[in-house]
């Protein structure tokens, strides 16, 4: 009988490549806004998967809905902001 097991742990363990990148770090904290405010809508929208939503519930929802996308505005007003490299702007 052959034993079917997994060698990804034993190829994979401890490789340099596993951690991110500074650059990969700073496009997170970059991005942290927007992750913030989607998890805020999610967690609204979470609260009210087992019963009807209430006026409140609602609010809530609408409030981290805008919140979702004023954070998403702002992040790519900022890139907007920044040159990149070789552009002709």
């Amino acid at each position: 009988m052959n034993h079917i097991v997994t060698v990804q742990d034993a190829v994979t363990a401890f490789e340099p490549w596993m951690e991110p990148t500074d650059a990969e770090l700073d496009a997170i904290e970059h991005e942290m806004p927007v992750i913030l405010a989607d998890v805020e809508l999610l967690d609204a929208h979470i609260v009210t998967l087992d019963r009807t939503p209430t006026e409140l519930d609602d609010r809530r929802i609408r409030r981290a809905r805008r919140r979702a996308l004023a954070a998403r505005v702002a992040l790519v007003n900022r890139a907007a902001g920044t040159s990149l490299p070789g552009g002709a702007a």
